[in-house]
């Protein structure tokens, strides 16, 4: 049980107080060391524990206990293609699932021996070279990132997750913004289960539903979507033409006014390759700095991605 110095121990400072500490502190710090100091407090993630909310910590805590129920690499032995695909790559690479292990978590792997972020290049040599590491979820940064900066608000709004996996959109979506509903769309029974496990244990029941289906049908879902997210949906875990079915049947279904498409790759990264007649053109429209697709009419909508 964690215990608290009672008000005769601890005096908390108000704000001018600890400026005035803080700024005195620094005064003392020897000024070849000052710079290094001040590039430390912009970039560290030490203070995360002071500026992280309960929403925030109800996500490591859904992590925490995701990790328990998974091995390391995140992939299940259901995931046939998936898992050949990631072998077949030009270099070296394995899964690390962002939503559940972020750097300093993956650094402590390292510490531990249960994880390198390097390969040996000539076996038994000093010779290596980094691994190539892959998501198949967002992190928590990227979450709020997503639900606070590129989306707009939400409040009886429909959210579609194609190939939600874990779970981790829908539940950002609970915690960070006001979506009326939030839908999984997941063709793999494991991670179904994993889904309602955490949406029961977490009361998320009233807002999230996860439907254990093949995107294929789920037209009338696609249709009335008011914001439909897909993260390395199609390509780890379809092959070619089944990619291209997918693709043209949410080109077809993706018609709702106004409505949003968050996509990880770009589109033109998605379809490049397939043999498939799909002209963005007529329906998409780039503009820069974030990530998102909007429906502008029945043939028309918006593309934005980072510059």
């Amino acid at each position: 049980m964690r215990t608290f110095p009672g008000p005769a121990l601890c005096r908390s400072m108000e704000f001018r107080s600890a400026k005035r500490a803080v700024l005195q502190l620094l005064r003392t710090v020897a000024p070849a060391d000052l710079p290094a100091l001040l590039e430390w407090m912009r970039t560290t993630r030490d203070f995360d524990e002071f500026t992280q909310d309960n929403n925030d910590i109800m996500l490591k805590n859904i992590a925490e206990d995701l990790r328990n129920c998974l091995p390391l690499e995140t992939m299940l032995s259901s995931e046939h293609l998936a898992l050949q695909k990631i072998q077949r790559q030009p270099e070296p690479t394995v899964h690390v699932d962002a939503f559940l292990y972020d750097e300093d978590f993956i650094d402590s792997l390292c510490e531990e021996g249960k994880m390198s972020r390097n390969y040996c290049t000539v076996c038994g040599s000093h010779q290596t070279a980094p691994l190539g590491f892959i998501s198949h979820s967002f992190s928590l940064m990227e979450l709020k990132f997503i639900y606070h900066h590129v989306l707009p608000d939400l409040s009886g709004k429909v959210l579609v997750d194609v190939g939600s996996r874990l779970g981790a959109v829908l539940y950002g979506g609970y915690l960070y913004s006001s979506a009326l509903q939030l839908y999984g769309v997941e063709l793999n029974g494991d991670f179904c289960q994993l889904q309602e496990m955490i949406v029961k244990k977490y009361q998320f029941t009233d807002r999230i539903k996860v439907l254990h289906a093949d995107v294929c049908t789920q037209g009338s879902l696609l249709q009335n979507a008011d914001v439909i997210i897909m993260n390395n949906v199609f390509e780890y875990f379809l092959d070619e033409a089944e990619q291209a079915r997918a693709w043209e049947y949410i080109s077809r279904h993706v018609r709702k006014q106004g409505s949003l498409l968050v996509t990880v790759p770009s589109l033109e990264d998605s379809l490049s390759g397939l043999q498939i007649n799909i002209q963005l053109s007529p329906w998409v429209e780039e503009q820069p700095r974030v990530s998102v697709v909007r429906i502008l009419d029945a043939d028309m909508a918006l593309l934005i991605r980072p510059r």
